[in-house]
């Protein structure tokens, strides 16, 4: 783990779409007669001009290869370090520019992601940049853009069991992204992209019901009462407020936010964020809803001082008094404000560490 000071800027990095780009430019001009790059240039979205480094370059009778290790900066990011290669083939005369995914690049299998199914999981932005790229090489040597780009990541399949996926229903590997090409550090945008393709997943395959949970424990638990399939979860993580946002304005019909009693009492309290960089336990607030509930003073002075959430969950459960339920209620509650009206029927359900129910909200309108 890279240990960072406050006073020192993070590195950005790449995306994979704007790696594919840069391999796809250099095996372009390979495959029209001129020679690999040492430097790839390319043009972003908002109009930076990076260059890459090619790892990998090889040619043969009517296609071109490239290959440029992604940087994800100081980003986190499950795809830094893998190998992004684009292979580039003539097409047949008019076919224009035509996508496929090679070994380690996922295949879209179910509706309401930017693709339809059958198409490669190269989305719609990295396409336009290659298909720039490609057309403006072409024109300038006078070259049809009659092109076959094929992109692959020889880690791909195994990265991708670690992504959203195989739940999102792009089987194969993983997917070729980046709306500006430019990774932030801990911006965690890939992320919060999954969740909103997760929720467009559900919308567009009829799920009338989906569990939003923050971890692998509440995951497990919410799906276990709930009796829900593994393709109804929303691995919303630290991320509550951006998945309720984007439900403000795609809803599902019913949605179960699901998480552990410390993260859930951050969101009652009102954190949009539930990093503990981000957002914090209000113990003192913690302890007034055990006065609420009828708690001993003894005990409200002892989770005010009490070193973590789940020491002032266990002095609840002790003295038997409903501490969850009363999280979970004003969890939904905070939800249920952001959702703003949105037709979703919304419930909360808080567990302890090792995935016992400990506080449910009713299901009601939001």
């Amino acid at each position: 783990m890279n240990d960072f000071t406050d006073d020192k800027p993070l590195r950005s990095g790449w995306t994979t779409g704007a790696c594919a780009t840069a391999a796809a430019k250099a095996a372009c001009m390979a495959l029209f007669g001129e020679k690999f790059p040492e430097q790839v240039i390319i043009t972003l979205p908002r109009g930076e001009t990076p260059s890459f480094t090619l790892t990998l370059t090889e040619q043969g009778d009517g296609w071109a290869r490239a290959g440029v290790i992604k940087d994800a900066g100081d980003d986190p990011d499950v795809t830094h370090g893998a190998t992004i290669i684009a292979t580039l083939r003539r097409g047949i005369p008019g076919s224009g520019i035509v996508f496929r995914a090679g070994f380690g690049v996922g295949t879209v299998t179910k509706p309401g992601l930017p693709l339809p199914p059958g198409e490669p999981a190269i989305n719609p932005v990295p396409r336009r940049l290659m298909s720039a790229e490609v057309v403006e090489i072409a024109n300038q040597l006078g070259q049809s853009a009659d092109i076959e780009i094929e992109i692959s990541v020889p880690t791909g399949d195994k990265l991708a069991h670690a992504t959203w996926n195989p739940r999102l229903g792009i089987l194969g590997g993983i997917s070729i992204l980046g709306t500006t090409g430019i990774v932030v550090p801990y911006s965690c945008s890939a992320w919060i992209h999954s969740i909103q393709r997760g929720i467009d997943v559900a919308r567009a395959t009829g799920l009338p019901h989906v569990v939003a949970s923050v971890g692998n424990t509440s995951e497990k638990a919410a799906l276990a009462l709930t009796g829900l399939p593994l393709e109804a979860v929303i691995d919303m993580g630290d991320f509550v407020g951006g998945m309720l946002k984007y439900l403000r304005r795609h809803p599902v019909e019913r949605v179960t936010i699901a998480g552990g009693f410390a993260k859930l009492s951050k969101l009652a309290r009102g954190a949009m964020d539930l990093h503990s960089k981000r957002s914090q336990v209000d113990l003192p607030w913690l302890a007034g809803h055990l006065r609420a509930l009828g708690a001993s003073e003894d005990i409200a002075t002892r989770a005010e001082a009490a070193n973590t959430a789940l020491e002032v969950l266990e002095l609840a459960l002790a003295a038997n008094l409903p501490l969850g339920n009363a999280i979970a209620a004003e969890a939904r509650k905070v939800a249920a404000d952001v959702l703003d009206g949105a037709p979703v029927q919304l419930d909360v359900l808080v567990f302890d560490r090792k995935g016992r129910l400990v506080g449910a909200s009713h299901a009601t309108p939001a």
